[in-house]
């Protein structure tokens, strides 16, 4: 059974009259009347009483009536719902960011991409690098926020996944601050509050410690590779950790946390698909391109 049929059958409940529903549906008289029996015989009951004028309905026509009528309206919302459904994919544009980068730029940074464009429509996936990366590759996400830095090389080939560099960051020793001096110095007894290791900002971490020729003792780690709980560990006295600048940015002004230096500076870097793209994409990425470098835990300028 085609669609078209149950399309045929209501208009001839409305019309009763074939020469009239014919001209309606664009066909022939005798097409028509054709497609109304193919209806009849894969119900397998008549529907039409022909012997009447006007054209009338037998009881199993006007029970099948209100059948016809709802499987269309059924088919009709479903066919609306998925046009709008699609709409809005074609105008959400998709995210995939550091939890870092999720909390501490993504905001401020979507600010000034829609004082450009005006109000998006956005998804953000908030994960740990890998996943972040997986997300891209796969197609799940319009764009990946990430990190760079040559200590920590990243898989992705940069003629399919071009990258824009939005700005810098820090990675920098940080401890609590009391009465303006840390609670703990690189060189003195120290607890190192310590990303999982093969974490982005653990590796990145763990090659500042090298490069400052920094021992510590590592007394917690944090598997999942969010910076936020280092973060806390740190403010609560627990020991040192590495953390970003524009994660700690105001505890750094406000002296509730104190940079120890042995610094590494760190991109931000904006990579997208060169094979999947849509307009709404492209006026992201030609925005971004236009934006100003964020400085080093500062805001876009």
């Amino acid at each position: 059974m085609d669609l078209k049929h149950l399309e045929d059958f209501v208009s001839l409940c409305e019309t009763r009259s074939f020469s009239r529903s014919a001209a309606a549906r664009n066909v022939t008289q005798s097409a028509f009347s054709r497609r109304i029996q193919a209806l009849e015989l894969w119900l397998g009951a008549s529907l039409i009483d022909r012997s009447t004028f006007p054209t009338s309905l037998t009881d199993e026509g006007r029970s099948f009536r209100e059948t016809a009528d709802e499987v269309l309206n059924m088919l009709r919302d479903a066919r609306a719902d998925m046009q709008t459904r699609r709409l809005l994919s074609l105008k959400t544009v998709s995210f995939a960011a550091l939890h870092t980068l999720a909390l501490s730029v993504f905001p401020e940074w979507l600010k000034d991409i829609e004082r450009i464009l005006g109000p998006l429509k956005t998804d953000v996936l908030a994960d740990n690098s890998h996943n972040c990366i997986q997300s891209l590759v796969e197609g799940k996400s319009d764009f990946l926020l990430t990190f760079h830095h040559d200590a920590v090389p990243m898989s992705l080939d940069p003629e399919r996944f071009p990258f824009i560099v939005l700005g810098e960051d820090r990675l920098l020793a940080a401890s609590r601050c009391e009465n303006g001096k840390p609670l703990f110095t690189l060189d003195g007894e120290a607890s190192l509050m310590a990303y999982g290791p093969n974490s982005f900002l653990g590796r990145l971490s763990n090659h500042a410690a090298r490069v400052f020729g920094v021992q510590l003792l590592t007394s917690h780690v944090n598997d999942n590779a969010v910076a936020e709980i280092l973060k806390a560990m740190v403010l609560a006295g627990h020991g040192i950790a590495w953390l970003p600048e524009s994660l700690i940015r105001r505890e750094l002004a406000s002296g509730y946390l104190y940079d120890l230096g042995a610094d590494v500076r760190m991109q931000i870097r904006m990579y997208r698909s060169a094979d999947r793209t849509r307009q709404s994409v492209d006026q992201v990425w030609k925005a971004a391109s236009a934006l100003p470098a964020m400085g080093s835990g500062s805001r876009p300028a």
